[in-house]
């Protein structure tokens, strides 16, 4: 029974009257939160988000400044500004979304005015990125779902800058599952900078009050014998091509049902092939293309349905039909047992035996228990429209799937989604099949049932997905499984893997103290990677402004040495290697050692592959983003927006007097000066561009050297000469056209760390040494007339050289863009009623 004290609301100035029942447990892990970078560990369901919220309300009261809160999805974030307005005495508009649907220019604005921002983390790290936003005055950060702060996941570099900039911060990470093992939460601790864990089980005698008894059951069903039929065709293909692959040496086994591990280290063996110019590797690559393809047949026979295995078949005729189809997809259409298997998908009109048994116990739950709702998982997205189909005639029933257009199969946008669960809500409809987008922290409603299409191979989403029922009565789940299928492997890794997550859990409880050891332990990526040197622990309440990042490597001053000396040997204007050194060693020298974490692998990689329907992930901003002022004092450097897929952005914006800027630039992908601009490709896109014949190299490095006079190609990667079985001197021959004939510095880097480098170096030296200024547009005025009237539009309001080319094509002349009113320019594609409205700002505005 709850005491009287939990069943009073909760008050505090910032808070709503009445608004939060006041729970004991929720206040407790707030407490600890307040005093410290605390990772909160709870189960689904009870509270997780109250507990930052309560946090958020203290430190704003207390400390002022603003709050950000991170979340991964845009479902999750607008749900957890519905929240955060209801809970708050605050002004709505104080409480603002950030997520890629907000425009760039808009976020700058409103981040200035706005006491809480919610976001999606993407969006967050393009915004410090580009250096529209600073953390300095956030005096709370919440990371939802924080057990994907590995790898390069935003949220590392997020935690990184907020350590390093903030003048006051205070972490907070939520999470009900936060990894597999020890180690995974270690690793999470050290990214996000936390040094208290606080874990609650459903044990406590305080957590216990407000939870239920879950029972869990296992259905296993025995699949007819057209399946299996279908099933031993597919194997006995896959046994052939594992055949092809172990007379290649790269394995021993040709057993269908060999492990995903396997097949990843036969990956690896035929990549090493290829790098060593074999073309047998290549034969095996698409050998094993067709293997996987197979394996996908194979689970979605066993496991799925018959409807998805059909569609599947269907989209791989397609693709082997289309042009520039791939071996792998032609030889798998023609192959005659995967013919026969398509043979008798096509023809089968029968049930897969998982369908009727989800009907049944639907029926037990909602029609003889009385039950209100329901919640079926599947991993396909086929298999979750196929069940609506089929359960329609029995129950209400809608679908639940992420924002991603499918082959043959349309998202839902997040107003769908919203308007769907709040039907769900409203008990508008009772069974809710959904795809893995409704696992993770989203707010859907107490159910009597958690079905599960199929086991599911991952603790973490295992225990999400029974997160949903037993909160506020007795609920059920039921996983349902195909004999004799992989369905039975994945139940044992399933079961073992939870088993192991509640120990450690239960371990993380007990020896929380050996964990705040560990994490902050010398050798570990730890708060003492934000320490200001001043004895300064970076804890709430300390000041880590004064913070500095550790010094970087001395960069090889050979590398820019690319300029003629003059005949006496020397110049005043242009230092010696001497000089050179000196210089790069007081510029350079503080700017080095920061890890982003992109060294960790990411530990729920086996969830992200499987999780078909994880909307949202990729938040980035659309094309057209337009760049802050330039800086005042310090080194700039302006990236392109598509550079954002590499960590070398990440890693220039934490370095000391050091402005990183986004723009979605005409040519190059680093701007240095008016003068130098730089064309960076990877070893492999590198070669990638010489055989492309829609935009090759020659065509990129033409434009860059129309637009500056110092242009630079940087190739990085030490295996240049092992690409696609490209004849070396070709390659030579293209490095040799590109310095001789294009007049370009083709310059060398090893890996994106030493690009970071050299693009710094070559930054100070123009910046600083020259005194030369970055300019977007170049210096060099010998473009054709069709170039320089883009010029001229795409410098209005920086609405980027594509949307340029829109308005002129539309248009017809500058004059007329220039002149067109806002109806006009909202009719152009890519122009939106900001871009016009800021369009007829600059042009139509007095000049001051």
């Amino acid at each position: 029974m709850a005491t009287e004290a939990d069943t009073a609301s909760i008050e505090h100035p910032l808070l709503t009257d009445g608004f939060l029942q006041r729970r004991n447990y929720q206040l407790q892990l707030a407490e600890s939160a307040t005093g410290t970078h605390t990772l909160v560990c709870l189960p689904t369901g009870l509270g997780k988000t109250t507990v930052s919220l309560l946090v958020t309300a203290d430190r704003l009261n207390d400390a002022g400044g603003k709050a950000l809160f991170l979340a991964p999805t845009k479902p999750l974030v607008q749900q957890h500004a519905d929240f955060y307005r209801e809970a708050l005495e605050m002004d709505d508009d104080e409480i603002v979304v950030f997520t890629g649907d907000t425009p760039p220019e808009d976020r700058a604005a409103l981040w200035g005015d706005a006491r809480i921002v919610i976001a999606t983390p993407q969006v967050v790290e393009n915004d410090l990125v580009g250096n529209r936003i600073s953390l300095a005055d956030v005096t709370h950060l919440t990371f939802d779902e924080c057990h994907r702060a590995t790898g390069d996941y935003a949220y590392v570099y997020i935690a990184e800058r907020y350590h390093a900039d903030a003048t006051d911060p205070l972490v907070t990470g939520m999470s009900a599952s936060p990894g597999g093992d020890l180690e995974e939460i270690e690793i999470v601790c050290e990214n996000l900078g936390i040094e208290n864990v606080e874990v609650m089980t459903e044990e406590d005698a305080d957590v216990a009050e407000y939870t239920h008894d879950t029972d869990v059951r296992w259905e296993e069903v025995t699949l007819p014998e057209e399946i299996i039929e279908m099933r031993d065709a597919l194997n006995e293909v896959i046994k052939d091509r594992l055949q092809k692959l172990k007379s290649l040496g790269v394995t021993n086994s040709t057993n269908p049902d060999l492990s995903q591990k396997e097949l990843n280290k036969m990956r690896g063996e035929l990549k090493k092939m290829m790098d060593n110019d074999q073309s047998d590797g290549y034969k095996g690559m698409s050998t094993h293309a067709e293997v996987m393809k197979l394996r996908r047949a194979v689970e979605l026979v066993e496991t799925q349905s018959v409807e998805s295995v059909r569609r599947y078949f269907e989209r791989q005729r397609e693709a082997a039909r289309s042009s520039g189809a791939s071996k792998a997809s032609q030889r798998l259409v023609a192959d005659p047992k995967v013919r026969e298997a398509m043979r008798i998908a096509d023809s089968y009109d029968g049930l897969h035996p998982k369908f009727s048994q989800t009907r049944i116990l639907l029926a037990e739950t909602l029609g003889i228990n009385e039950g209100e709702r329901a919640i079926v998982f599947t991993e396909s997205r086929d298999t979750a429209e196929a069940l609506v189909d089929f359960l329609s005639a029995s129950f209400d029933v809608n679908k639940f799937v992420g924002q991603g257009d499918k082959e043959g199969s349309d998202g839902m946008t997040q107003t769908q989604q919203q308007d769907t669960l709040d039907a769900f809500r409203a008990g508008e409809f009772e069974v809710l099949v959904s795809t893995s987008v409704a696992e993770e922290g989203l707010d859907v409603p107490e159910v009597d049932l958690v079905l599960f299409y199929e086991p599911v191979p991952t603790a973490i989403r295992s225990i999400q997905r029974k997160g949903r029922t037993g909160r506020q009565a007795e609920g059920q789940v039921v996983v349902l499984m195909a004999e004799d299928t992989r369905d039975e492997a994945f139940f044992w890794i399933a079961r073992r893997r939870e088993k192991q997550m509640h120990q450690e859990l239960a371990d993380l409880k007990a020896s929380t103290d050996d964990i705040e050891d560990e994490i902050t332990d010398d050798d570990q990526t730890g708060l003492d990677a934000f320490d200001d040197g001043n004895g300064s622990d970076g804890g709430a309440g300390e000041s880590a402004g004064d913070d500095e990042p550790a010094g970087a490597s001395e960069p090889a001053a050979s590398d820019e040495a690319t300029e003629s000396v003059g005949a006496d040997g020397g110049s005043e204007t242009q230092p010696g290697l001497t000089d050179f050194e000196a210089e790069a060693k007081s510029s350079g020298d503080d700017e080095n050692g920061e890890s982003d974490g992109s060294e960790i692998d990411d530990a729920d990689g086996d969830e992200d592959a499987a999780d078909e329907d994880a909307a949202d992930e990729d938040d980035a901003d659309e094309e057209g983003v337009v760049a802050t002022a330039g800086v005042d004092e310090g080194v700039e450097v302006v990236v392109d927006q598509r550079e954002l897929d590499s960590n070398i952005a990440r890693d220039l914006s934490k370095r000391d007097e050091l402005t990183t800027r986004l723009e979605t630039l005409a040519v190059g992908d680093y701007v240095l000066s008016d003068r130098v601009a730089v064309e960076r490709k990877a070893a492999a896109d590198f070669v990638d561009s010489l055989l492309d014949g829609d935009r090759s190299m020659f065509e990129q490095v033409g434009e860059l050297s129309r637009g500056y006079s110092r242009p630079v190609v940087v190739v990085e990667g030490a295996d240049l000469y092992n690409q696609r079985n490209v004849n070396p001197n070709a390659i030579r021959g293209a490095l040799a056209s590109l310095a001789v004939d294009f007049g370009m510095s083709v310059l060398r880097t090893e890996d994106e760390e030493d690009t970071a480098e050299l693009l710094e170096t070559i930054a100070r030296r123009e910046q600083e040494t020259r005194d030369r200024e970055v300019s977007v547009h170049g210096e060099k005025t010998t473009k054709t007339l069709g170039e320089q009237q883009e010029y001229v539009v795409s410098s209005i309001a920086d609405i980027g050289p594509v949307t340029a080319r829109s308005l002129l094509e539309h248009f017809g002349t500058v004059e007329e863009v220039m002149t067109a009113t806002e109806d006009e320019l909202e009719d152009v594609d890519g122009v939106g009623q900001v871009t016009a409205e800021r369009i007829r700002n600059v042009v139509g505005s007095d000049y001051e």
